[in-house]
């Protein structure tokens, strides 16, 4: 989490002052909002972490379902609490969120009440990387003339294993395996199931690809088209699980 947010950061200080205000890759977000939201992910980490709670916590798949309903309050905070505030001001939150995160001390509670609900400190902190690799590569897409924000390679393979195993909880089964070499590999999906050699079905891609996929970045179809992701085999088409920051499956119509 740290290795990541000290990439963004390093990304945003030599960003150009007139990119901060132009519209970022997400609709309806800044590249300055998409900033403050980042240092609003890292203030809240000593906060959260402090919270204790004797609820039962969530799995980071049934975390990431409460995304969606609360998306809109998100931008909207984001956008009021950057209206007056400068690049470098913003930049400043950022630096001081991401010592804040560093200073957290070890949490050693069952469960901690997030955001989203209970969910464990260790879940919770996988949240984080998710939060940060993914608005990484956000900044990235909204700034396409300029170098890519760095991907920290541990937080990188965290968030791929961690989406790979929300689809292997949200579609249970063994009909088909999902690559995302050298990260990850889950099976999921109902249907026939293999019991040595290949699975019926592969679906491999990079993991960039994969994290736009699952976080509804960039559409299953337009993946395929491109030869972003190369399927083989029955059940490949993972639209009715995308993205996976939603409440569940739904079918291919919507």
């Amino acid at each position: 989490m740290l290795a990541q947010a000290d990439a963004v950061t390093s990304w945003l200080s030599g960003l150009r002052p007139s990119a901060w205000r132009q519209p970022s890759a997400l609709p309806g977000w800044t590249v300055l909002e998409l900033a403050e939201h980042v240092a609003t992910v890292l203030r809240a980490v000593p906060t959260t972490l402090g919270r204790t709670t004797t609820g039962r916590p969530v799995p980071v798949a049934g975390y990431l379902a409460r995304y969606a309903a609360a998306a809109e309050e998100i931008r909207d905070r984001e956008v009021a609490a950057a209206a007056d505030r400068s690049p470098a001001e913003v930049l400043a939150g950022l630096y001081a969120g991401r010592a804040a995160a560093a200073a957290a001390p070890p949490p050693t509670a069952r469960a901690v009440l997030a955001a989203r609900g209970p969910i464990s400190p260790a879940d919770y902190l996988v949240t984080r990387v998710i939060e940060l690799v993914v608005h990484a590569d956000d900044l990235t897409r909204s700034v396409p003339d300029r170098e890519p924000v760095e991907l920290d390679r541990g937080a990188l393979r965290l968030a791929c294993q961690a989406l790979g195993d929300v689809l292997a909880e949200r579609a249970p089964g063994r009909s088909v395996e999902l690559r995302v070499p050298p990260y990850a590999a889950v099976q999921a999906v109902t249907g026939p199931r293999h019991t040595r050699g290949n699975p019926p079905a592969v679906v491999e891609t990079d993991p960039v690809t994969w994290l736009r996929l699952a976080t509804g970045r960039l559409p299953w179809a337009d993946a395929v088209q491109a030869g972003a992701v190369r399927a083989s085999g029955k059940r490949t088409d993972l639209t009715p699980w995308l993205p996976l920051l939603s409440s569940g499956p739904r079918s291919s119509e919507g």
